[in-house]
């Protein structure tokens, strides 16, 4: 298979960027897309030019750090896969195919495809903790966890931290990841003690770090690959005042008090 390449040119944050042209020649159609950039950066290397950057790690669908934005799409066209996991059996061959790093003012591009997401980092080092005794293991069946408690935790920690939401959100919001990572805490015992510190810090993070509100499109839903539902964010929501109410009434003077 053979492909024409549109892929985002930038030296760092500061520079301004452009498209560049590359072909990618007998391209075997069971490659990933990374392994397609793997054999173009291959031909740029081989004629002395610079080869394309780009993110990834695991290669498995697990680390999030593969964040590309194909065609106008977050992780491609295919429904819940990450870019490492997007074969080239999923285009034509002839197919001209654009790529571009995810667009959000938070994640500042580094260079090509490459961005800064410690915003992210930023956000859960707020609030993804519990408190726990840190002595000896607690017994097993100390702290009961009903099954539904636990499958719905398991589901929201799905959430790889790609950005994908916020690339695709009109206004940059990641307002799914928040809300995954929320969820995952407060909908275990465990993470009662700090459930309404932990929306208002998580949430104020987003604000300060300059990402967007979230649009209600439901577009993050989407393009999440491990599909997230959006209706974690409507519980985001519901959190978020109950925290705000209680942090408003835990800062009002006590009625009657003062020195007698």
């Amino acid at each position: 298979m053979n492909f024409t390449l549109k892929v985002w040119r930038q030296k760092d944050a500061k520079s301004a960027g452009r498209f560049e042209t590359h072909e990618a020649r007998d391209i075997n159609p069971n490659m990933s897309f990374l392994e397609m950039l793997d054999v173009v950066n291959d031909g740029l290397s081989i004629k002395g030019e610079s080869p394309i950057s780009f993110d990834h790690d695991c290669r498995e669908g697990i680390c999030g750090t593969c964040s590309l934005v194909i065609n106008g799409d977050p992780h491609g066209p295919t429904d819940g896969t990450t870019t490492c996991q997007l074969y080239m059996r999923s285009f034509q061959d002839g197919d001209v195919i654009v790529v571009e790093p995810w667009r959000v003012r938070a994640f500042p591009i580094l260079r090509d495809l490459v961005t800064d997401r410690s915003a992210f980092d930023r956000i859960i080092q707020s609030g993804g903790f519990i408190s726990v005794n840190t002595g000896q293991a607690p017994e097993a069946n100390s702290v009961p966890v009903s099954h539904p408690q636990a499958e719905a935790a398991f589901d929201a920690a799905h959430c790889i931290g790609c950005g994908a939401c916020a690339a695709v959100c009109k206004n940059g919001s990641p307002m799914l990841f928040v809300a995954a990572k929320v969820a995952h805490l407060n909908g275990l015992p465990q993470g009662q003690p700090e459930r309404s510190e932990r929306v208002m810090n998580m949430v104020r993070t987003l604000d300060a770090e300059g990402f967007g509100s979230c649009t209600h499109t439901t577009a993050c839903e989407a393009v999440c690959p491990k599909h997230i539902p959006y209706e974690l964010i409507v519980r985001l929501n519901r959190e978020f005042i109950a925290a705000s109410i209680h942090e408003s009434l835990s800062h009002e003077p006590v009625a009657g008090g003062g020195a007698g």
